[in-house]
């Protein structure tokens, strides 16, 4: 099929985060919603090097022959490729930020720099500088009997070339100096007197008084740099044994994270190029993965900003409370209703509240007998681990599996386990091989007539926050069928096995993949006889090849294919005589798109939610599951919600044939598939409820993330002197 198909996954993931950057251009969004998705673009762009590139260099370390299966480049061209785009995207967030700046002068918020201000102000900041800053600074000049300091990841470190002075015969050659930016104990943005929002980044005050600091020394040449190190972090091996607790592996991880050597760096204020190579020397770090920033190295104080204006409601999308599902009687138990017949919570339109009472209804039913259930990512005050706790208490067996694997909760979880171990429930800690990435509770009742399951299976974690910023399916079943392979995948995960079949659910590694392969045949076969065939589907990435190449032939077939796919798309549509009978869309809005959807056949559909991507990782090296839609209310609601997010013609991006990506151009009206969601929803919560207040958003296009109107395109502007 050669490559004409195929886009690499790191490039089409920085076409995903280009998306995200664009909403902080888009005038037609909230501006302190713009100011939450440049944010955003940044921290997304953070993690990407830290995991994404810093896999890629712990490959080349490995093998330089190792190469995309896709694209065929090497780890080192995929570096360069990307390196070489982030550094035109740095371009273009450097333009977006001078137009958030300009935008927030006009709203009257001054982010100063000592040029623009008044004598009587500088006094005061030369003030606060001596008694509240310098007596926490710690300096450091580099020499023989001073090392090199270890430099944080993702901190802010004011760095500066230091020549003798005339009158000095003590420093007779230059010297680097070392100033930590980031003080934990003080803000980021410090205020200036007697103007409502006037501030001064940290950063700004620490280097203009730098020649103070250094007072023996002649100041040459100065710059702020951030790094960001290698996150790339996984259990080896080597490092525990049958007889080493796995949580304490993983704590070990966690702290060596800390100290994993840097994959980029970041500098603003012009600096010789001098100074960039002894840093580079000093770090290891080749120059080609130095990036230079007109705008500040971290936007994270975008979100003060927002706080210091959230009376402004216009200024923020507007103020949404999560529904009660129309549905479901909250004055009747969940049980009885679930046993009545398939329930479905669409998040964040509707609450999670309802599976939160289901929880707490087994912990109190005398019928329940055991509470099973595995944890991804939960919230830091987690009611779903509260509501297992006190199943626990009450003598109910909860068994649950606690995947220690999760980037970036690591900490969080093994806090979680040991809370819940305490508790008296039974924990694992995922398996061996596989990390448990699947979204699966099964609550086990035991009356006279033997033993009863209430199955959920969701899209999205068990996680109270996200529920109200992700996009997620929440699907509750007393189907028995459902319920035993439900019991069956948890009996085989406590065993440090997996199961090899199923009838009803998908479950990777071992009948996921090979059962939509079976699936996407089987419309291929519809298509040879000359019948409606059709594959839908919503994920988050598409990059497994596999089913990649098995679409191909589908749409070579003349099955017709529909892909919504939120983040990195290896497969590229509406190539003539291979995709051309493909379409790919990305929605990138208010809330992220998080739900995964599969559909087969045109004509009576079979329907799945799943917790798993398209992707490698997914289908063949974790435990996911996908859950029938069987309920015909439900799947046609299912459906529904796919047909409008192909509808989607303001939010949505539609890949070209060249991979690239462009804005629907439609005559039909306006439609953005998140707000038809809202006003679609059910009964409002109680007011006291949490909902998106209009800061959600700042979250919502994050990850694992993501308006209309005129895209502006403003020129770069240098960042303010110093």
């Amino acid at each position: 099929m050669g490559n004409t198909c195929y886009d690499n996954r790191e490039l089409s993931w920085l076409k995903f985060n280009t998306r995200v950057l664009e909403e902080a251009e888009d005038t037609g969004n909230p501006f302190c919603e713009r100011l939450s998705f440049a944010s955003i673009y940044q921290s997304n762009l953070d993690e990407f090097f830290g995991v994404r590139v810093g896999s890629l260099y712990d490959q080349m370390l490995v093998s330089k022959d190792i190469r995309d299966n896709k694209t065929n480049m090497t780890c080192q061209e995929q570096i360069y490729a990307i390196c070489d785009q982030v550094r035109l995207l740095g371009l273009r967030k450097d333009a977006c930020y001078a137009d958030l700046d300009k935008g927030l002068e006009e709203r009257g918020v001054d982010i100063a720099t000592f040029p623009e201000i008044a004598p009587k102000d500088a006094r005061y900041l030369d003030a606060y500088f001596e008694h509240e800053v310098r007596p926490l600074l710690a300096p450091q000049v580099v020499g023989r009997k001073q090392p090199f300091p270890f430099l944080k990841n993702q901190a802010i470190y004011a760095v500066v070339i230091l020549g003798p002075k005339k009158a000095s015969k003590a420093y007779k050659s230059d010297k680097l100096g070392i100033v930590p930016c980031s003080i934990d104990v003080l803000p980021r943005l410090v205020r200036i007197p007697d103007y409502p929002n006037r501030y001064m980044l940290m950063e700004e005050l620490i280097i203009h008084y730098l020649g103070r600091i250094f007072s023996h020394f002649e100041v040459k040449s100065k710059s702020l740099i951030r790094i960001v190190r290698n996150a790339d972090i996984d259990p080896d091996e080597e490092m525990y044994d049958d007889d080493t607790d796995f949580r304490q592996v993983m704590e070990q991880l966690v702290s060596r994270r800390r100290r994993l050597a840097p994959i980029r760096l970041e500098y603003a204020n012009m600096m010789d190029e001098s100074i960039i190579d002894i840093i580079c020397k000093y770090l290891k770090l080749k120059k080609n993965y130095v990036f230079p920033s007109e705008s500040p190295l971290d936007l994270s104080f975008f979100s003060k900003i927002s706080d210091i204006l959230r009376n402004e409601k216009d200024m923020f999308f507007e103020k949404y409370v999560q529904k009660y599902p129309p549905d479901l009687n909250p004055r009747e138990t969940m049980m009885d209703q679930i046993e009545e017949k398939d329930r479905f919570l669409f998040y964040p339109y509707e609450s999670m509240d309802p599976f939160l009472k289901l929880l707490n209804e087994a912990a109190v039913d005398p019928e329940v007998v055991s509470v099973k259930m595995t944890l991804y990512r939960v919230a830091r005050n987690s009611k779903v681990v509260e509501a297992l706790i006190r199943a626990a208490e009450n003598g109910k067996e909860v068994s649950v599996l606690v995947e220690l694997r999760a980037r970036f909760d690591e900490a969080n979880n093994i806090g979680w386990s040991r809370r819940l171990e305490d508790a008296g429930c039974s924990i694992l800690y995922g398996l061996d091989e596989l990390k448990v990435h699947s979204k699966i509770c099964l609550i086990t009742r035991k009356d006279g007539d033997g033993v009863s399951y209430i199955t959920q299976v969701g899209t999205g974690n068990y996680n109270e926050k996200t529920a109200r910023l992700y996009t997620d399916f929440c699907l509750m079943s007393a189907n028995r069928d459902i319920g035993e392979e439900a019991s069956e995948i948890f009996t085989r995960m406590y065993m440090d096995e997996v199961v090899e079949e199923t009838k009803h659910l998908m479950v990777a590694p071992k009948c996921l993949r090979s059962k939509i392969l079976e699936k996407v045949d089987a419309q291929i076969g519809l298509a040879h006889a000359g019948k409606p065939a059709y594959v839908g589907a919503k994920t988050n990435s598409l990059t497994d090849k596999v089913i990649m190449d098995k679409l191909i032939e589908a749409s070579q077939a003349g099955v017709k294919v529909e892909l919504v796919v939120r983040g990195a798309c290896c497969l590229i549509a509406g190539v003539p005589g291979l995709t051309e009978n493909i379409s790919v869309r990305s929605i990138v809005g208010r809330y992220l798109e998080h739900s995964r959807i599969y559909i087969f056949g045109k004509e009576d559909p079979e329907v799945f939610i799943s917790s798993a991507d398209f992707m490698t990782r997914n289908t063949t090296k974790r435990v996911e599951v996908a859950a029938p839609v069987y309920d015909s209310e439900i799947r046609d609601r299912v459906l529904n919600i796919f047909k409008i997010l192909m509808a989607d013609n303001v939010k949505a991006r539609v890949q070209m044939a060249d991979g690239s990506y462009e804005r629907m151009r439609t005559d039909e009206p306006p439609l953005i598939a998140q707000e038809y969601f809202m006003k679609d929803a059910g009964r409002p919560e109680k007011p006291e409820d949490e909902g998106n207040a209009g800061d959600g958003s700042a979250e919502a296009a994050a990850e694992d993330s993501e308006g209309g109107g005129k895209r502006p395109w403003f020129k770069p502007r240098m960042w303010k002197k110093r």
